[in-house]
């Protein structure tokens, strides 16, 4: 017979490594050419020592003169604070009793559950990834009753669950489901009364602004800080940069591979795009030569320039192409994704006041980049 403690000893025993392997290696193609890893992770926080420039100890010199001086420097300490990444399921005790005594049933109720779980967390994780840590989908630019008409929506889905929240930190509306997302005329509708405030306010993903991990969007942005550092101190920390303004070619794009590695010495390994840029791109190499593709870890496939692969994501800004050498690039995590337990060990714990179980999956995790200057982005690329 089935019952919530028998579910508890499913979710443990079955989904959890099920669930975490597609989290991690087929959610996102970019994710899994990034190696997680639980070192460097002190407490709440990670602390990497990262290594730039060159060692200053070298020289020719005379038979019997000097040695080379040691230059003493070349390190720095990264530090940032673990984020907190939650999913969570939710199962009626209808739900569950109607199944009891069904385990065929009970099965596909969990089955339906986890896949939407794996849904949205790969949709929310892969958009971290280009984030810079605030937690902000989008700007409002205007509000007609229950439409936002934004400055993008390419980080909105219907059934998320946002935070209207204006630029000096004030709160205009909280917990709105978005109930509808218009791609072609960039606009989006939410439950509950029209914000008529909302003009020029952030939305956000519900009670996580400044709380997910730091993704590209930081990275690569113009902040005087990165990681506990300042970049005006530390020039390492800032990656190459390359205006477009056009038509994107294989030699603007070969231009900037090059510069990476003449100034840091990086190779580039990854290329991750808009889809417009890629049809771009497409289109140039299609031009005169038959195009290749490789098959990635987690069974995504991609086209290559020079050997590179390319991949294009939804979340990547439009008209941008990014150049990175995931090798510098970790995934700190404290542990993999688990199941949050309470006191007794039980996974499914009842919502107080309410006929309804829920479970928790959590990962505290933070993404680092060691070597920033060793990577980089072209902006302004005519979308196809």
């Amino acid at each position: 017979m089935v019952t919530t403690t028998s579910a508890d000893g499913v979710l443990k025993s079955y989904y959890l490594d099920a669930v975490a392997e597609q989290l991690n290696k087929t959610a996102n193609p970019l994710l899994a050419a990034i190696e997680q890893t639980s070192s460097d992770v002190w407490g709440k926080d990670v602390r990497k020592a990262a290594v730039y420039g060159v060692h200053g100890g070298v020289g020719a010199g005379t038979e019997d003169g000097a040695l080379p001086a040691t230059s003493g420097g070349g390190y720095a300490q990264l530090t940032a604070t673990l984020k907190n990444l939650y999913g969570r399921i939710e199962i009626s005790d209808k739900a569950v009793r109607a199944s009891r005594g069904d385990e065929g049933a009970f099965v596909d109720l969990l089955n339906t559950e986890m896949e939407q779980l794996i849904k949205s967390s790969s949709f929310n994780f892969g958009r971290m990834l280009f984030g810079d840590g605030s937690g902000k989908l989008g700007t409002v630019s205007s509000v007609s009753g229950t439409t936002y008409t934004m400055d993008s929506v390419r980080n909105f889905a219907v059934g998320m669950i946002v935070d209207i929240i204006g630029s000096g930190g004030e709160s205009v509306a909280t917990a709105r489901t978005v109930t509808g997302v218009d791609y072609a005329n960039g606009t989006i509708t939410l439950s509950g009364a029209s914000a008529t405030n909302a003009g020029n306010c952030g939305v956000y993903v519900q009670n996580s602004r400044d709380q997910e991990i730091t993704g590209l969007g930081a990275i690569f942005s113009s902040s005087e800080t990165l990681y506990g550092l300042t970049r005006a101190d530390h020039p390492w920390l800032n990656p190459v940069k390359v205006e477009v303004e056009g038509a994107i070619t294989e030699n603007a794009v070969q231009k900037a591979i090059d510069l990476v590695e003449e100034s840091a010495g990086s190779k580039v390994n990854f290329i991750v795009c808009s889809w417009g840029v890629r049809r771009a791109l497409f289109k140039v190499l299609s031009a005169y030569r038959q195009i290749d593709t490789v098959e990635l870890a987690g069974g995504a496939k991609a086209i290559t320039f020079n050997g590179i692969p390319v991949v294009a994501d939804r979340f990547c800004p439009s008209g941008t192409m990014y150049l990175l050498n995931t090798d510098d690039f970790r995934l700190h995590q404290l542990c993999d994704w688990q199941w949050l337990e309470g006191e007794n060990g039980r996974i499914l714990a009842q919502v107080p006041g309410k006929p309804v179980y829920t479970a928790t999956l959590v990962k505290y995790a933070e993404l680092l980049c060691s070597r920033p200057c060793g990577q980089a982005v072209l902006t302004g690329i005519t979308e196809e």
